[in-house]
């Protein structure tokens, strides 16, 4: 898995990339409805805090928006699997 600084990416592309997760994902606000545009705003301002990386995973070719701590795991899990496959193949 690879992150992707999202400043790299052009500003067209990168709402199109978190409105795509939002959609996608169906996210629960809660009680209230909250517009697009807000959880657009609310995703962009966890991606400028770190919270939240977009990422691209080039085994199944997808690029998606992981938290900080699940990028971590996931990171973790792959190198864990590359040692096994490592260790298997001597």
């Amino acid at each position: 898995m690879i992150e992707i600084p999202f400043k790299r990416l052009d500003a067209e592309i990168l709402s199109a990339v978190i409105e795509e997760f939002i959609l996608r994902e169906g996210t629960d606000y809660g009680a209230r409805e909250v517009s697009l545009e807000d959880k657009i705003a609310q995703v962009r301002g966890q991606l400028e805090n770190g919270d939240v990386l977009i990422t691209f995973d080039p085994r199944t070719e997808n690029c998606t928006l992981l938290t900080r701590q699940q990028f971590l795991r996931n990171t973790q899990t792959d190198v864990q699997d590359t040692r096994e496959r490592q260790d298997s193949s001597l």
